[in-house]
């Protein structure tokens, strides 16, 4: 078994500073967390940015400044987001591509997404998949409900995707795949061999979910964009969530990968 992957979603398009007070805004605030994430054991930092107004943005020279502040406090792995926010662009979503990040999100599908629809055409997905392979970014596939995943493989049969596969499980979403122990068995059988994976639980289902992954063993997101409370009622922060998977993990005796130990798994 690899050693344990985690993710930090710090930021995400849909929490605001209204909702929580730790939320990072400002390209500083977000390598700042960053920093304390990677401290604390994650190894990759998923990483939308925010405007003046801290509204949703995929502005690449935003994404630039937060990237270059993030390089000079760590050596996190940079997973940025081509989800951006529910009716942008393909144009608005690619900015931060062209900045050869590590690593960026692909989510292979269409979903409903709370009160709205998460728009992936099959000629988007082949766009982007094209523009990633293009920049040499990693794709990390992004799934939201089981046809996902045949989606993937259909760009991996066809060459858009090449190179290790990583897919990311997200469960608990309204409108997509229900956050049970059943359906993360049945999403992780539907994986090719050979191939790694995450699961984020999104709300009250990110703890749980969590514990489910490494018992299987998967890798773990977990942070803000997901999930703003520790417990009920009781607000979280990126870098406490990021330190109960390392307890929860050390207790399972599941080592928790470096910076440098996540590249080799992931063989970026």
């Amino acid at each position: 078994m690899d050693k344990l992957i985690i993710t930090a979603a710090l930021v995400g398009a849909e929490v605001m500073r209204a909702d929580t007070p730790y939320l990072p805004i400002s390209p500083e605030e977000i390598a700042i967390q960053a920093k304390e994430v990677y401290d604390a054991g994650a190894s990759i930092v998923h990483i939308h940015v925010r405007d003046k107004d801290g509204k949703p943005s995929q502005d690449q020279a935003l994404y630039k400044e937060t990237m270059d502040r993030i390089k000079a406090k760590c050596d996190v792995i940079i997973q940025v987001s081509t989800g951006g926010a529910v009716g942008m662009s393909d144009q608005e979503r690619l900015q931060p591509i062209a900045l050869s990040p590590e690593m960026a999100t692909l989510t292979t599908g269409s979903v409903n997404f709370g009160r709205e629809v998460f728009l992936n055409t099959p000629a988007q997905l082949t766009f982007f998949a094209t523009e990633m392979k293009k920049f040499g970014v990693r794709p990390e596939f992004e799934i939201f409900d089981a046809g996902m995943i045949a989606n993937a493989m259909h760009l991996v049969k066809k060459g858009y995707v090449t190179g290790h596969l990583h897919f990311d499980l997200v469960m608990g979403v309204p409108g997509a795949i229900p956050a049970t122990p059943d359906h993360l068995l049945f999403l992780v059988r539907q994986l090719p061999v050979g191939c790694t994976w995450t699961v984020a639980g999104i709300g009250a289902n990110q703890l749980n979910m969590s514990i489910f992954g490494l018992l299987l063993g998967g890798h773990i997101r977990v942070g803000l964009e997901d999930n703003i409370y520790y417990r009920k009622g009781e607000l979280a922060t990126n870098q406490a969530l990021v330190q109960r998977i390392v307890r929860i993990a050390e207790e399972l005796g599941r080592p928790v990968s470096t910076s440098k130990e996540a590249r080799n798994i992931l063989k970026l």
